[in-house]
């Protein structure tokens, strides 16, 4: 054995030695870099007299021949190895079942809307929906706020940096009051119609469900929330009716009859007498406790003029409660941040 089948052979032997391309690049480097063993001896040819010269160039360049294709070889065994065990690591097993497609549901919130909703229209009250940026002239002049009441201020509402046709300043509603303005004064013209003919007016009749805007944040509190106003209008509504009401609010929405209902004065601008409303439980988890669930009050005349309407001809009630509080004391909920994050670990629990 001369010494180029001794070279090429243990030029094989690294090449089979090394387990990786990085490994199998320097044991190349030995043998047919630009520093390697077969370039060495091809550089020595020239020292070589002529009738040497050829034979042994022939013997090297066919042992560097050798050496190439081992080196091709690994580096086809190791491009080999490696696909199969990318292949072994992602392996589809076709036996499996298949992923099943989830099934969809709804929002605990929007559980709760639907379910006021049903209860309000068993009573005759219509669903009005409108607008989330709102003019301050809704928002809160048409519903007896002075201009320096504290809740215009940007520490309570979110303004936007336009105005309307109007020059009213835009703000993010901060509640669904709004839409009773809208949907009184879409009526008020049909009210005078029947006014100059004698005829006896419709009751006004609607809640407007909806999200609302303000600037407050903590486990009860939420930037974004959502607000149901409710609206009754006639010749003849009192604080007995709005009892009413809400006690078949509370039986139908929570399903018992197990509870009481108390008014507490208050003040909100755009009612007067007004009333905080609570509910207490005689038993179940909430059991004994007065919960804070309504605001209430009989609708300032002022407001019903800003309706387009007779406040000697028209009287009634408005209210406003949290969907997001009554979906709290329905589910048992304790904080109202689960509610907007998206986790449906905690939203497939209502479905």
């Amino acid at each position: 054995m001369n010494d180029l089948d001794t070279l090429v052979q243990a030029a094989q032997a690294d090449f089979a030695a090394a387990n990786q391309g990085a490994a199998l690049e320097d044991a190349k480097a030995r043998y047919v870099g630009k520093s390697g063993r077969i370039t060495e001896l091809l550089k020595g040819l020239g020292a070589l007299p002529p009738e040497e010269k050829k034979a042994r160039g022939a013997e090297i360049n066919q042992a560097k021949a050798a050496i190439e294709a081992a080196l091709q070889a690994r580096r086809d065994a190791l491009a080999e190895a490696e696909l199969q065990a990318q292949l072994r690591a992602e392996a589809l097993d076709v036996t499996l079942p298949g992923r099943a497609r989830g099934v969809a549901g709804l929002h605990p919130v929007s559980r709760t809307i639907e379910r006021i909703e049903a209860i309000f229209g068993s009573m005759g009250f219509d669903v009005a929906e409108g607008p989330e940026i709102e003019t301050d002239w809704m928002s809160f002049t048409a519903l007896n706020n002075p201009e320096n009441h504290p809740a215009r201020s940007m520490q309570d509402t979110f303004y936007v940096d336009m105005k309307d046709a109007q020059g009213r300043w835009l703000c993010l509603r901060p509640h669904t009051s709004p839409m009773q303005v809208r949907y009184a004064q879409a009526h008020a013209k049909q009210h005078a119609s029947l006014a100059a003919q004698g005829l006896p007016m419709p009751e006004i009749r609607v809640i407007a469900p909806g999200r609302v805007y303000r600037v407050d944040s903590d486990a009860t509190h939420s930037p974004m929330f959502h607000q149901i106003e409710g609206l009754w209008l006639g010749a003849n509504v009192s604080f007995k009716d709005l009892k009413v009401v809400f006690a078949s609010l509370v039986r139908e929405f929570f399903e018992t009859d197990d509870f009481d209902v108390r008014f507490r004065p208050s003040f909100f601008p755009f009612t007067e007498p007004s009333a905080e409303i609570d509910i207490r439980f005689g038993s179940g988890p909430l059991a004994g406790r007065w919960l804070e669930v309504a605001g209430s009050g009989q609708v300032h005349p002022n407001v019903v003029r800003n309706f387009g309407l007779d406040p000697e001809a028209h009287i009634g009630f408005a209210f406003g409660i949290g969907a997001d509080r009554f979906a709290m004391l329905r589910y048992g909920i304790d904080d109202l941040r689960l509610m907007f994050d998206g986790d449906l670990r905690f939203l497939s629990q209502f479905n």
